[in-house]
């Protein structure tokens, strides 16, 4: 591996920390109603675990409402059953052929428990750039000593790894900030 190969793994691994921090950030409950919260959500289906966004359409024809239109209505049951196991805490309403779901306002306590929970899911995702940019310079480190990169390249290379975990850092300071925002908004 060269230091442009180990750069760009390295910012790869970076970019998939902030992508799941960004994916787990679309599952928090807002008061509005966004496909997002449910859309994960593993529904037994035919015998295997499938995401619900697999298995039916949801949309939010209201600020306050989901509907999930399954795409084999006989599932309707498993649906309903793995949302009410789920931790989403919205009680789903099935007519047969479409189930709503009904979003509740939040309060002011339960958005500062989930402002609270989205810094800690967002200090995870900086553990995890954290975790690359060491791996990163170790494998910089084994370059210098196999003989593949100079002492001076090593530096280079080292303060290249540190600059992207800083711009990788404050991407996640900016997501989790507009998240916030977005939980604390009345």
């Amino acid at each position: 591996m060269d230091s442009d190969e180990l750069l760009l793994t390295t910012e790869e691994r970076m970019e998939k920390a902030l992508e799941v921090l960004k994916e787990k950030f679309r599952g928090m409950r807002t008061g509005r109603a966004n496909p997002g919260l449910v859309e994960n959500i593993k529904v037994e289906y035919y015998g295997t675990q499938a995401p619900l966004r697999q298995i039916s359409n949801i949309s939010a024809p209201e600020a306050d409402l989901l509907v999930i239109k399954a795409f084999d209505p006989s599932s309707l049951g498993a649906i309903e059953k793995a949302i009410q196991k789920s931790d989403v805490g919205i009680h789903p309403m099935n007519d047969g052929k479409v189930i709503r779901l009904q979003i509740p306002p939040l309060s002011q306590e339960r958005r500062k428990q989930l402002a609270s929970r989205a810094k800690e899911v967002a200090e995870e995702a900086r553990i995890a750039v954290r975790n690359v940019r060491r791996d990163a310079n170790k494998t910089a480190d084994g370059l210098e000593k196999e003989g593949e990169i100079s002492e001076d390249d090593l530096k280079k290379l080292k303060d290249e790894i540190q600059s992207l975990t800083k711009t990788h850092e404050d991407k996640i300071d900016e997501t989790l900030k507009q998240k916030t925002t977005e939980l604390t908004a009345i």
